[in-house]
């Protein structure tokens, strides 16, 4: 009679613990969703679908295809560089102030 009892407490226990794993898997997977989201809501576009370089003048740039963000190339590197920016007026402007630092720095050290 006593083992019947144990054999029962033990059933319950055991289907208790598989109801609580019944409803942790589920519950983990949307807590990984939402992690996701958020991360994609924080973070934004990945700019990982780039157009080929445009040349507009003495600029080129690439272009993401998602969002349409801007960021300047180099075609002798073959390689894009700087920030990203929608306006391509913003980019060139960056790209003066940075030769105008670079060049700033060589006159400098070179009369010290």
């Amino acid at each position: 009679m006593a083992d019947a009892v144990d054999d029962e407490d033990s059933k319950k226990a055991e289907s208790q613990k598989s109801n609580k794993a019944s409803w942790l898997w589920p519950l983990g997977l949307a807590a990984t969703g939402l992690a996701g989201l958020a991360v994609l809501i924080v973070r934004g576009c990945w700019h990982r679908r780039m157009s080929w370089p445009i040349r507009v003048q003495e600029h080129s740039y690439r272009v993401c295809l998602d969002c349409g963000i801007k960021q300047l190339f180099d075609e002798k590197q073959f390689c894009s560089y700087g920030p990203y920016r929608y306006g391509l007026e913003e980019l060139i402007d960056w790209q003066a102030a940075q030769q105008r630092s670079s060049s700033g720095k060589d006159l400098h050290q070179s009369a010290s």
